[in-house]
C-alpha cells in the first residue's frame, strides 16, 4: 500500500467520525449532558487547582507570572548544581525537549527517545513539554533512560482496546464522545504510579520543569500544567489530577470524551472542559512572551538547546479529494492540522531566535513507508517505533530551521 492508500485510510476513518458527530448533532441538537457552569473568563486568573501555587498558567497569560516561575526554577537549578557539583559543562548547558501530537505516530519519537539513549549521548531535559500523544511520552522522557522500558511498552504493545472502546449509537447522540477512553485512563494510571509521581517531584526540586498542553474548550485557550508542582503537593487527589491532564491532552474532541474538572473560586463551584491540547496547538516549547534572557543566569556564557520531536509528517499527503461533503471537510481538517503544526514550528523558531536558544527538529520523513492500516494497529506502531529507534541511535538530522525557511 503507497502514502497515497495510507492517506485514504485515515481520510475514511476521519469521515466516518464526522458522519457519526453530524447525525449526533443533527438528531439531538437540544440534548446535553448535564455539567456545573463554564468558569467566566474574567475569574480565570484566579482559579488554582488542588490550591497548588504554579499549577498552571495560559498560554496567552501575564508574563509576570511566567518570568516568576522561571526565576524559582533557575534558583532550583542552580542550587542543586552547587549541592551535588555537577560538571560545569553540564551546568552551563540548558536543553529543551517539544513532543508534538499525532497518534499513534508517536511511536516515532518514542523509538527515537529510546534509540538516543543507545546511541549514549542523550540529554537529560532541564524542560520537557508535551501535547496529546506528546503529553503521553514527556514524563518518560522527561525521568529519562530508566523509563525507556516504559515507553517502549506504550508504543509497541498497546492496542486500540487499551485506548478507547466504541459506544452504541444511542450513547454518542446522548453522550459527549463516539467512545470511551476508560481504558487510556486506566492505561496512564499504570504507568503514572506512586513512585512516577515522586520522581517527577523529586526532579521538580531540582529545578526541571514537565510542562503538558491541553486545551479549555470553555474558553478556547490553551492551558499549559506544571506537572512537577501537582506532583510536588501533598494533597490526596494530586495524582489523579495528573492523570486527568494527561487523559484530557490526548482527548480528540468528538471522538473522545472531554475530560471534566471541577473548580471553585470565591466559594462558587465551576467545571472546566478540557480537550486535546492540539485543538490549540500541536507542539509548544515554552511561550512566547516570556524571554529567557531577561531571567537571570549565573553565568554569561550559559547555552540554551532545544529539540523538537515532530510525530508525523510535515505535510498532509496528497489526494485526488472526491466531491463529497464528508470527503472534503475531513481532508480539509486534516490539511489544516498538518499546517498548523507547521505555524507552531515557526512559532517556536522566531522565540527561540530571539532569545539565544539552538533550534533542531526531527520529524517523520519519507524513509518510511509503512502502510498504515488503522488506529493504533499494534504492526504498524512497531515498525515505526523502530524506525525512530535507528534514527535516534544512528543517523538522525536535526533540522536548524522549520520546513521551507531559509536564512
Amino acid at each position: 500500500m503507497s502514502r497515497l492508500a495510507a492517506a485514504r485510510v485515515r481520510a475514511k476513518a476521519l469521515a466516518a467520525m464526522l458522519a457519526g458527530l453530524f447525525i449526533a448533532t443533527t438528531l439531538t441538537a437540544c440534548a446535553t449532558l448535564d455539567r456545573l457552569p463554564a468558569v467566566p473568563l474574567a475569574l480565570a486568573s484566579e482559579i488554582q487547582p488542588l490550591d497548588i501555587p504554579y499549577a498552571r498558567f495560559y498560554a496567552d497569560g501575564d508574563p509576570a507570572v511566567l518570568e516568576a516561575l522561571a526565576r524559582e526554577t533557575v534558583a532550583k537549578r542552580r542550587a542543586h548544581t552547587k549541592a551535588t557539583g555537577a560538571a560545569r559543562s553540564r551546568a552551563d548547558t540548558t536543553t529543551f525537549l517539544a513532543i508534538s501530537g499525532g497518534g499513534d505516530d508517536g511511536a516515532f519519537g518514542a523509538g527515537l527517545l529510546v534509540g538516543w539513549t543507545a546511541r549514549g549521548d542523550r540529554p537529560d531535559f532541564a524542560v520537557v513539554t508535551g501535547i496529546s500523544t506528546g503529553a503521553l511520552s514527556a514524563p518518560f522522557a522527561f525521568l529519562g533512560p530508566e523509563y525507556d522500558h516504559a515507553l517502549r511498552s506504550v508504543y509497541t504493545e498497546t492496542k486500540v482496546d487499551d485506548i478507547f472502546v466504541k459506544v452504541s449509537l444511542i450513547s454518542v447522540f446522548e453522550g459527549d464522545g463516539a467512545t470511551d477512553t476508560t481504558p487510556l485512563r486506566n492505561l496512564i494510571a499504570r504507568f503514572v504510579d506512586h513512585k512516577m509521581v515522586r520522581r517527577i517531584a523529586e526532579e521538580y526540586d531540582k529545578g526541571r520543569l514537565l510542562l503538558i498542553g491541553t486545551t479549555n474548550l470553555d474558553q478556547a485557550r490553551s492551558v499549559i500544567w506544571n506537572i512537577g508542582a501537582i506532583a510536588k503537593s501533598s494533597d490526596p487527589r494530586a495524582r489523579d489530577l495528573i492523570i486527568e491532564v494527561l487523559r484530557a491532552s490526548a482527548s480528540i474532541p468528538g471522538v473522545f470524551p472531554p475530560v471534566m474538572l471541577d473548580v471553585a473560586v470565591g466559594g462558587k463551584h465551576y467545571q472546566e472542559m478540557h480537550v486535546d491540547g492540539g485543538a490549540t496547538t500541536q507542539m509548544f516549547l515554552y511561550p512566547p512572551q516570556l524571554h529567557l534572557k531577561r531571567v537571570e543566569r549565573a553565568d554569561p556564557n550559559h547555552k540554551d538547546v532545544a529539540y523538537i520531536i515532530r510525530n508525523g509528517r510535515l505535510f498532509r499527503d496528497e489526494e485526488t479529494v472526491k466531491r463529497r461533503t464528508l470527503a472534503v471537510a475531513s481532508q480539509a481538517i486534516s490539511t489544516m492540522i498538518a499546517s498548523n503544526a507547521v505555524n507552531d514550528l515557526y512559532r517556536i523558531y522566531l522565540t527561540t531566535h530571539r532569545d539565544g536558544v539552538a533550534f533542531n527538529l526531527a520529524y517523520l520523513d519519507d524513509g518510511f513507508t509503512v502502510p498504515y492500516k488503522g488506529p493504533f494497529d499494534k504492526e504498524y506502531m512497531n515498525k515505526l517505533f523502530a524506525y525512530g529507534y535507528r534514527k535516534g541511535a544512528g543517523d538522525v538530522r536535526w533540522h536548524k530551521t522549520p520546513p521551507g525557511y531559509a536564512d
